[in-house]
This record gives C-alpha cells, sequence and structure tokens, in this order.
C-alpha cells in the first residue's frame, strides 16, 4: 500500500548532473506493518559529491548496477502503491530525472504521494524539519544518517505514527486510490541482486584470489607490461578496487597464473629492498613500507626477509624510481583538503604545472578518492596515467624539494 523511499545522492540538484548513489525502499501495508525492504548502491557514473556525508566509496559504487539496470525492479516495487518520502519534492525529483534519462515518465510527482515532512505540520506542530526533529518530536529514538536504508526506515516508522493518529476515513484516502491506478511504464525487471553498503569491518578480497591458481609458468617479456602498472599503482602504497582490476584484467590478458603474479610481486618487493639497501642502511621507516609493500601484494614479513637478503648478497644498481620532476603537468580532482586552488598554487611554486583536464601530457592525478569515478579519472585509467590521494602527493613533493636541494 505504501512505499516508502530514500535516496543519498551526488548533490542537490537534478538540473546540475547530480544522481542516486543509493537508493531503499520500504513497503508498509495500510496498518503501517513493513512488508518487506529494498535497498542497493547505485553506480553514478559521475564523481560521487559529499562522500564526507554519505560515506560510499568509489570502490564500493564502481561495482554497483547502473540505475538504468535497475529501472525495471524500482518500478515493480513502487507500481500500485502509494510513495512515501520525508521531503517528497526532493525524492521525486531525482526519482523522475533519473527515468526520464530512460526516456520514460513516471507517476512520482510531490502533489501525488506523501511526504512525512509536510504532515509534520498537521501531527507534530512543533517539530522542525528534519527526519531527526519530527522523530523526537513523536517520541522516536535517533536513527543512522545518510544512509537509505536507515532513513527509509525511519520515514516509514514516522509514517505509522501518523497512521495511528490519522483516523478514518484516512485524510490521504484519494491518494491511495490514485495510487493504485496510477500508470507505470512497462520496464525490463532484472534479476540483478542489490549491491549494499560493505560493513566497515568488511575487507576486500585480495585482487590474487581473483587470478588463475596454477603452478608457474616460465614467464615471458610481456610480464613487463603487469610490473610496469605494478609501478603506477604502488606509488601511493595503497591499491584501489579499480587497480585491482586493472592488474587482474592484464594479468589475464596475458595469461599470468597466480603463481606468475606471486612470482612478479617477489621480484618487484627484490627491487624495493635493492632501493631500501643502497646506502647499506636499513632504517626502521624503510622496513615498515616494506611489510606495508609485502602485505598490500599478499606477501610475508618472510618475504621481506628474503627480500633483503637477497639485496645484500647481491648488489645492485639502484633502480629508477618514478617521481616527479619540475614541469610535469599534475591535475587535481574531488573534494580536496586542502583545497583544490591551494594545492594548485603549491604546485606552482615547486615548478609543476597544473590543468583542469587530463591529457596524455598529464604525468599524475591527485584525487580525494582514487576510486573516483569522475570523467577526469576515467580518462587517467585511460591514458595509465596515475591516480594517488593528497597524502602520497604530499610525500612526492617533499622527494622533489630533496632531489632539488
Amino acid at each position: 500500500m505504501y512505499a516508502v523511499v530514500d535516496l543519498q545522492t551526488t548533490g542537490t540538484k537534478t538540473s546540475w548532473h547530480d544522481r542516486i548513489v543509493e537508493i531503499a525502499i520500504v513497503r508498509l501495508d495500510e496498518a503501517g506493518r513493513v512488508l518487506d525492504e529494498w535497498c542497493t548502491l547505485v553506480n553514478p557514473d559521475r564523481d560521487l559529491g559529499p562522500q564526507e556525508l554519505h560515506g560510499i566509496t568509489g570502490a564500493e559504487a564502481r561495482r554497483a548496477p547502473l540505475f538504468a539496470e535497475l529501472a525495471g525492479q524500482v518500478a515493480e516495487r513502487l507500481t500500485g502503491q502509494l510513495v512515501v518520502a520525508h521531503n517528497l519534492l526532493f525524492d521525486a525529483d531525482f526519482l523522475t530525472a533519473e527515468f526520464g534519462k530512460l526516456g520514460v515518465a513516471v507517476p512520482v510527482e510531490d502533489d501525488l504521494g506523501l511526504c512525512t515532512m509536510r504532515l509534520a505540520g498537521h501531527f507534530l506542530p512543533t517539530a522542525s524539519r528534519s527526519l531527526t526533529a519530527c522523530r523526537a518530536a513523536a517520541g522516536l529514538g535517533p536513527y543512522r544518517e545518510y544512509s537509505a536504508l536507515h532513513g527509509a526506515r525511519a520515514a516509514a516508522e514516522l509514517l505509522t505514527y501518523y497512521l495511528e493518529r490519522a483516523g478514518d476515513p484516512l485524510p490521504w484516502t484519494e491518494l491511495l486510490d490514485e495510487a493504485r491506478h496510477a500508470k507505470w511504464p512497462a520496464l525490463p525487471v532484472t534479476t540483478i541482486a542489490p549491491v549494499p553498503r560493505r560493513r566497515p569491518e568488511e575487507r576486500e578480497p585480495h585482487f590474487l584470489t581473483r587470478l588463475v591458481d596454477r603452478l608457474p609458468r616460465q614467464l615471458n617479456p610481456k610480464a613487463d607490461a603487469y610490473l610496469a602498472l605494478l609501478d603506477g599503482v604502488m606509488l601511493d602504497r595503497h591499491i584501489s578496487a579499480s587497480e585491482a582490476d586493472q592488474l587482474v584484467t592484464i594479468a589475464g590478458r596475458i595469461g599470468l597464473s597466480r603463481a606468475d603474479a606471486e612470482f612478479l610481486h617477489r621480484r618487484y618487493l627484490s627491487g624495493l629492498a635493492t632501493v631500501a639497501l643502497a646506502d647499506q642502511i636499513l632504517t626502521p621507516a624503510e622496513r615498515l613500507d616494506l611489510d606495508g609493500v609485502a602485505e598490500l601484494l599478499g606477501l610475508t614479513s618472510a618475504d621481506v626477509d628474503r627480500a633483503l637478503a637477497g639485496a645484500a648478497a647481491r648488489p645492485a644498481a639502484q633502480p629508477a624510481q618514478w617521481q616527479l620532476t619540475p614541469g610535469d603537468q599534475v591535475v587535481f580532482t574531488g573534494p580536496l583538503n586542502p583545497p583544490r586552488e591551494h594545492l594548485e598554487v603549491d604546485a606552482l611554486t615547486h615548478g609543476l604545472r597544473t590543468a583542469r583536464k587530463v591529457t596524455k601530457q598529464t604525468r599524475l592525478l591527485v584525487a580525494a578518492d582514487p576510486d573516483s569515478l569522475s570523467g577526469v579519472a576515467k580518462l587517467a585509467r585511460q591514458y595509465g596515467i596515475p591516480i594517488v590521494t593528497t597524502t602520497a602527493y604530499k610525500a612526492m613533493l617533499e622527494a622533489l624539494l630533496a632531489g632539488s636541494r
């Protein structure tokens, strides 16, 4: 009878091309009892906007389905139901825009559903507009904000509170009847499973588990392509989900097994060990860095010991390391801290060039989220340009300064 909707979005205006990044629908019967719940992340195919609020990462969103792939499921869950939301105008605008991108119109409008915020003026006249304030005035407890599922549940509980006090007949009986007979477009209903948020304690499975598990073969020169990609990936000592996907893809393209990749990871670690021992001194910071790299690559502290022993026994010329040099072009994207303008000025004072768009001449992209879905990040991956966080970028600036002294 009722479909309570809540969304998380990349921003507040569809006219600015903001998109849905999470949608939840909680359906209730005539008495306000929960019939079912449905929630999924949505790939917005653009940057995620205020991640510090909604907490959705690029790694999560990029593996979620597009709204186009979910539209049939959404329509099926809303057909015949009276749509409810806290600030329905906002949610209706985004749903209408998303379906509109598919060339279809849906009967979701501010005056065709129930807005628990607007109804508070009648049932909770002393409450302010926020869902938290309305729930408090109704004697309901706090809820987790900036989560679509928790928001939909919270609004559903508030609606139940209204239902218990609305009397008979309900003031919105006519709206219920209109919703039952509203015409929804016939869209294909996919079997794509909802993609929930990852719980904080959950970790992404190591990318090596996605490679074929077989005995190593004689490696061919194509393996250098894998090592070259690994060089760029490891610049910021972090393997993002998109970078893990790239490593898995290139391993499959050149026929590397899991054992082959592990062999290459040990070779890479040996190169870092050689760099660390170039001055015949292993500092605690260098050892910590090697252990961190080993963990990222699915290796152990014992592998670090062997790499160091090998480097000490067979001293070699120090391998060339990736580093920024004066004149390199750097691009900044996303809600950075410090702000992009400050970072650009700082880059210029260090002899670097800055740009607002990625080209083949760009040396480095600095992003708030290395898994950013923004257009510049997509282009950087296409061109093989490293994407790093501001923390890693600052370390690169320090290395640039040290090299110029």
